[in-house]
């Protein structure tokens, strides 16, 4: 019944076979513990053969992590604290002590023993400008005055709308909609010689989000494996 909540918390509309499949158990299944989940005052809106969705604004009680969630937290954590700028990384030990706060003592134990690192010695590319600053604006949706040098050394000025901040071993990318270029546009956070967050707020406007830029970057792709 956790395991359907959340999954109905994931996604906005789910049918009865998809969250048989994804579970693993058959459809009667899914229909007799929505059922048991509705009775029990779950807000479940839905019904056979159209559908179930969550209604927004419920909560589950605080669970307790099973072990390879801890893993994951904990690995996690460690690639955040050698890969990001130092904001993130203190904000991912910070998270990671208060996970470890409330834990009981056995699973503090395993949690302190866990034996998945990130090397500290992993290359990134030097970057000179606040990446703690692009991700407020990432945050605040702020555009940014950019200036970016090129391949070939040539630096030009551009104001950006910042919809994804990426890390591409050893290089973080920072990609977004380019009012200049009325574009998409990425750029190696390593080139960026300096980056202004302005007070300008943007909108979310069809064709310029980040799910826009996903589908482009994915359309582009096909077209280019096509033409191989």
């Amino acid at each position: 019944m956790f395991d359907i909540i959340q999954q109905l918390r994931r996604k906005r509309l789910m049918r009865a076979r998809d969250l048989a499949e994804d579970l693993e158990v058959s459809e009667r299944t899914i229909y007799r513990d929505i059922r048991d989940l509705m009775a029990s005052g779950v807000p479940i809106e839905g019904e056979a053969g159209v559908g179930y969705m969550l209604r927004d604004g419920y909560d589950l009680p605080p669970l307790m992590f099973n072990l390879e969630e801890l893993e994951a937290l904990i690995l996690g954590a460690r690639i955040v604290e050698t890969w990001s700028d130092q904001g993130l990384a203190d904000a991912a030990a910070n998270a990671i002590t208060k996970v470890e706060a409330v834990l009981p003592r056995e699973l503090g134990e395993f949690m302190a023993g866990t034996s998945l690192f990130a090397p500290p010695w992993s290359y990134v590319e030097p970057i000179e400008v606040d990446l703690a600053q692009i991700r407020r604006a990432l945050r605040d949706r702020l555009k940014i005055k950019l200036a970016y040098r090129d391949a070939e050394a040539s630096v030009s000025d551009r104001v950006i709308r910042p919809l994804a901040l990426s890390y591409f071993g050893p290089v973080w990318l920072l990609s977004g909609w380019c009012e200049m270029r009325a574009a998409f546009c990425t750029f190696r956070a390593d080139r960026i010689v300096s980056a202004e967050v302005l007070d300008e707020r943007f909108a979310q406007e069809p064709g310029k989000t980040v799910r826009d830029f996903f589908v482009y970057n994915e359309n582009s792709r096909r077209d280019y494996l096509a033409s191989e």
